[in-house]
């Protein structure tokens, strides 16, 4: 961290030269006109021919001078866009190295703490399933960040080959949520089925889990409220079905509605220190949806009052038809 603060400012920079070539400019003008004036008196005093002096035309000059500036000032601008993102990116790799490291180093602590207890104590069996629970939940989120880092290629590469197996979306989620309730044990899932029919869609099952645990696991992670909840709900219109998961957590401002989406990024202040997670947890989830043919959108009523994730699938009848006409 501390070579970010001693590395230059490009915005500094960037002006600094901008005003050291507008002034190098005014100055070679003003030169310029200097000598001319100066050359034309001698000429007049000498009675010397005009045309062996003054060859080139001042507005040539000029003209010349203008476009050397302007390919200058472009070469500059390019520069500074570039630096700007090269230090953008080193701002999102150093968070993610960080945070990463962070998120496995906390489970293996965890899990070395536990391990240690059972060897120096000599405890009783509600203990010991008690702590065999906090041992699984942390194996479980060192497996969660390890696949997400391992699949992170695949998903991303928009060639994602996987088997789309027809699935009836409330089903799924269902028994999903009910198979897996001691992963979420901080809060609630609650999935309300809608009152009648199937909701198919063509799902790859591996990556729509991954889905549904970083979107449960968002919602509990980021959430104050005495009773973290999740609540899922079924929508279905003439092509898609529309799932949308709503929390009662610390809730998303507006303008950070399409930016959580991207990878590395993070909720909060920047400071290393605050974050949580890895900031690779929605990006996963945009890439899922993607894979799947669908789109995600988040929305939220502002700090403290929970967010909205609405993930639009197209059905299997409509995802059927157009890869036949693919």
């Amino acid at each position: 961290m501390k070579q970010n603060k001693q590395m230059p400012n490009g915005v500094f920079i960037f002006i600094f030269s901008i005003v050291a070539l507008v002034s190098s400019f005014v100055l070679y003008i003003y030169w310029y006109i200097e000598i001319s004036s100066g050359l034309e008196e001698a000429v007049l005093k000498f009675g010397i021919d005009p045309r062996q002096v003054f060859e080139s035309q001042t507005a040539l000059v000029i003209v010349v001078l203008s476009l050397l500036v302007g390919l200058i000032l472009t070469g500059l601008s390019m520069s500074f866009v570039y630096n700007q993102k090269m230090q953008q990116l080193y701002r999102l790799q150093n968070n993610f190295i960080n945070n990463f490291t962070h998120e496995l180093k906390t489970p293996v602590t965890s899990l070395k703490l536990y391990l240690e207890t059972f060897q120096r104590h000599d405890l009783s069996k509600e203990d010991q399933q008690k702590y065999i629970r906090y041992m699984l939940q942390d194996v479980h989120r060192l497996s969660e960040n390890i696949t997400n880092i391992l699949d992170l290629g695949s998903i991303e590469s928009k060639h994602f080959k996987g088997t789309f197996v027809e699935h009836d979306a409330v089903s799924f989620i269902t028994s999903f949520y009910e198979h897996n309730a001691h992963l979420f044990q901080t809060g609630v899932v609650a999935v309300e089925p809608p009152k009648e029919g199937r909701y198919n869609i063509a799902l790859n099952a591996p990556l729509f889990e991954m889905l549904l645990i970083n979107l449960a696991t968002n919602a509990f992670k980021y959430n104050e409220s005495d009773e973290p909840s999740l609540s899922v709900r079924f929508e279905r219109n003439a092509q898609n079905i529309v799932i949308t998961f709503t929390d009662n957590g610390i809730g998303i401002d507006r303008s950070q509605s399409q930016k959580i989406f991207k990878k590395f990024y993070q909720v909060g202040d920047s400071n290393l220190m605050s974050a949580k997670g890895s900031g690779l947890g929605l990006y996963l989830v945009q890439n899922i949806v993607a894979a799947h043919s669908g789109k995600i959108k988040a929305r939220s009523e502002g700090k403290g009052r929970g967010s909205t994730f609405v993930v639009t699938l197209p059905s299997c009848k409509v995802r059927e038809r157009v890869k036949n006409n693919g």
